[in-house]
């Protein structure tokens, strides 16, 4: 005797619930975030290594939780210095190869960004001037009124609204290769130049989309052909909030070059690598005329845009010797 229909269907939920249950997917999913998760764990041993510890805050009525890594004895023969990161991962990343030397100068305070490592927030607001006011409020809550800030790329965006918005907190400002008064219509006509699609690359998708990331980011080596897939699939899989990440990277594009952006009152030095792609070097010289005055420019010859990789030491020179005011 044939099979009923409801016999028919009854099986094959049986059969798809034993494959949901012995399915190997949450299995590959381990075995890709392991290498990442690993290493993470490492650069957080460093961290701490480095005399920083780990802090959460909570702002806006518990909208917005801002995770930060700070300093845990800040001594007041130190002066207050804050880091602020681009794309690419969470602030241990970015600043592996500084941190260490910084914080023997600085009481150091190293943010995640909203919707980057461990900070999140329901606030539907993706501007630079949001960030700007949680890491200012973030700071505030633990006990930091006064600070210098060294930012790289999109940190750059967000550190000027800091040092615009909160004039009281910023002493002194430093950026690194960031194009922040780039009319719209030419930040559109570069970003055809690059010939991949800025938000993939950004939020990657695949293992290429990582390397090209990393081939206009870095001058002097292709790092990127030297990093297996596996590890590289890891990044992807613990990248979170990546639809927050898009609308930051939307909004950054489709905003207007401010007319009106105000020049800083604060002491500025600009860094900028000599072959960065990301960011070209005449925007830098924008940049530099924009601000007048109370501006420095420094070009660090022959590296491209991630000089917090190709250049640490010479970038910790010229921000310990601007802040400090030795030079």
């Amino acid at each position: 005797m044939l099979p009923s229909m409801a016999s028919l269907c009854f099986l094959h939920r049986l059969l798809f619930s034993f494959r949901q249950i012995f399915s190997l997917k949450p299995l590959y999913a381990i075995i890709h975030r392991f290498p990442v998760t690993f290493a993470d764990a490492i650069l957080s041993a460093y961290f701490r290594y480095c005399c920083l510890s780990p802090s959460t805050v909570y702002l806006d009525d518990n909208q917005t939780t801002l995770y930060f890594w700070a300093t845990k004895h800040g001594s007041s023969k130190k002066p207050n210095l804050v880091l602020i990161h681009g794309f690419g991962g969470n602030s241990k990343w970015q600043f592996i190869l500084q941190v260490a030397q910084l914080t023997r100068d600085f009481n150091v305070y190293i943010p995640d960004l909203v919707f980057f490592g461990d900070s999140y927030s329901s606030n539907a607001d993706r501007s630079d001037k949001f960030q700007a006011k949680c890491v200012c409020d973030g700071l505030k809550k633990i006990g930091v009124e006064k600070f210098s800030v060294y930012a790289i790329s999109y940190g750059g965006f967000v550190a000027y609204r800091m040092a615009e918005l909160h004039e009281e907190m910023v002493e002194k400002l430093v950026i690194v290769s960031s194009g922040i008064v780039c009319r719209q219509d030419r930040k559109l006509e570069h970003v055809k130049k690059i010939g991949r699609d800025v938000v993939d690359m950004l939020v990657a998708k695949t293992p290429e989309d990582l390397r090209a990331l990393c081939r206009i980011s870095i001058h002097k080596y292709d790092i990127g052909r030297w990093i297996p897939d596996f590890f590289l699939w890891g990044f992807i899989a613990i990248e979170c909030c990546k639809k927050e990440k898009k609308e930051l990277v939307l909004k950054l594009l489709d905003e207007k070059s401010d007319v009106d952006l105000p020049v800083l009152t604060q002491e500025t030095l600009l860094i900028w690598g000599e072959k960065d792609i990301v960011f070209p070097l005449d925007w830098a010289y924008e940049l530099h005329r924009h601000l007048g005055m109370k501006a420095k420019l420094e070009i660090i010859r022959d590296v491209g845009h991630a000089a917090n990789f190709e250049a640490p030491y010479s970038l910790n020179r010229f921000i310990t010797s601007f802040v400090l005011g030795s030079g």
